[in-house]
């Protein structure tokens, strides 16, 4: 069984967070879905919160607080952030993101013109959102505008199955999968809509001081 979680990343495909220790036994599940791709929470959502100490670190809540602890402010208390993606084609979009990510439908909204307004899909406990372009409202595709600013990122137990069925499905490989040094095995991939999406399973947890020592290195020296 697949199992996992929707978060963001920066363009580079480093993860924003620096992981610590997993809790997979306190993460939800939902079994109502293709096995498959059964897939937990989403990052930031209802079993995990941010501290910043210097970086984001993503560290459990206990189930039986009704809210988390305000970090930067009341308004981070009981939120999750839920991607809203625009596509040249939601019900091809839609199709896509069910065979590769086995994402399930919960709901649409037409508009009489044929365009879809709204598409609501649920990866594992995850929502994500779709539609298709609205130039007069300025809604625009990646295509539309040159690219994508925006990594949309998959935890799988499994990379190598998970990575090789997203590209079965037409996902384009614009990273292999690596065993990187902040402890993932980690691959990217463009899928056909414009939109960017990180895979990664967790192999190891390395400290903090040799992820950042390493990024040095990788990314030009720690000298300045």
């Amino acid at each position: 069984m697949l199992a996992g979680s929707i978060r963001a990343a920066v363009t580079t495909g480093v993860p924003i967070t620096s992981r610590g220790q997993r809790h997979s036994s306190d993460t939800p599940t939902n079994e109502s879905i293709n096995p498959r791709f059964a897939m937990t929470s989403v990052a930031l959502g209802r079993n995990e919160q941010i501290r910043t100490s210097p970086t984001l670190i993503r560290t459990p809540v206990d189930p039986a607080l009704s809210c988390c602890e305000p970090v930067r402010g009341p308004y981070l208390c009981s939120m999750a952030i839920t991607p809203h993606i625009v596509v040249q084609g939601a019900d091809r979009a839609t199709a896509f993101y069910r065979d590769a990510f086995g994402a399930e439908e919960l709901s649409r909204i037409p508009t009489p013109d044929g365009r879809l307004m709204s598409v609501q899909l649920r990866i594992g406990d995850g929502l994500l959102h779709l539609a298709d372009e609205f130039p007069e409202l300025g809604v625009l595709a990646p295509p539309s505008i040159g690219g994508t600013a925006t990594v949309l990122a998959l935890d799988v137990p499994d990379a190598e199955s998970f990575f090789a069925h997203a590209v079965a499905a037409g996902a384009e490989v614009r990273q292999p999968l690596t065993d990187t040094f902040w402890g993932d095995l980690h691959g990217q991939v463009d899928d056909p809509f414009g939109h960017r999406w990180n895979i990664a399973q967790h192999l190891r947890d390395v400290p903090h001081d040799e992820i950042v020592a390493a990024a040095a290195q990788v990314f030009g020296g720690s000298d300045g």
